[in-house]
């Protein structure tokens, strides 16, 4: 049988397709104004026998699909725990929220703190300060990597810390240094939220779309001094999570 797996998030859509425990197929389109119709077209074509649904858009999913669903803080720690086995931290950070998990140590979630108000620590406020500094936001975590020292960034509201950004240029700051320290900034926030939730010395699995940043990741470790496991594919932990969870719950 195959088993699907869908996370209708805030800023894209992943679906997971298994069969027999191995991933047959895997899709991801943005997620836009129209989340619904956005996955019924991802969803077209693709053969599966049962889905489970997960993210913010689950609830339209489950009435217009009869389909049932699950939370995203289990869905990310099932695909989590897949993808590492005794993981017992997870930090992901999406488009538009972040959240912290903890696992006991057979997987089940322990506690978790979630983000999800505003857009402070997360891939679209990365997104709004890398067109300040003029970047294309696959460039600005290398460029950030090759800055020599770290500016200080005092507010994480995306508004104010545009205002922020375009007075420390006017000051004669290079984008780099302040792309350094955006990073850093965004790290601290995380790192704060990872402790509130859990204290372990074992390695933190890294997901969502910012895991995509090679900053946040290298900055993340050096400031936890843990390993940071960044999957293959960060963005799809979530529909790998719902995907097993709706094999194993038939």
């Amino acid at each position: 049988m195959r088993f699907a797996g869908i996370d209708i998030g805030s800023r894209s859509i992943e679906l997971i397709i298994l069969e027999d425990g191995r991933i047959v197929d895997r899709a991801q389109t943005e997620t836009g104004f129209d989340p619904l119709n956005r996955a019924k077209a991802l969803l077209a074509e693709k053969s599966f026998d049962h889905i489970l649904a997960t993210g913010y858009g689950r609830t339209l999913f489950e009435v217009s699909y009869e389909a049932p669903t699950v939370t995203e803080i289990k869905a990310y720690a099932r695909g989590a725990w897949q993808l590492a086995p005794g993981v017992r931290s997870i930090l992901d950070i999406g488009g538009q929220d972040s959240k912290a998990i903890a696992l006991t140590e057979t997987g089940r979630v322990t506690k978790f703190e979630m983000n999800d108000r505003c857009a402070a620590g997360t891939g679209k406020f990365l997104e709004i300060m890398a067109e300040a500094l003029g970047y294309g936001l696959e460039d600005f975590g290398p460029a950030a990597l090759q800055a020599e020292k770290s500016l200080n960034i005092n507010s994480m509201c995306a508004v104010f810390a545009e205002s922020e950004v375009t007075s420390l240029i006017a000051k004669g700051e290079t984008p780099a240094e302040i792309a350094r320290g955006l990073h850093a900034a965004v790290v601290r926030r995380a790192v704060s939220m990872l402790q509130r939730v859990h204290q372990d010395s074992g390695p933190v699995v890294f997901a969502g779309g910012v895991a995509c940043n090679i900053c946040i990741h290298r900055l993340l470790e050096q400031s936890l001094k843990l390993e940071v496991v960044v999957p293959k594919h960060p963005q799809m932990v979530g529909a790998l999570g719902a995907a097993l969870l709706a094999g194993e719950n038939r």
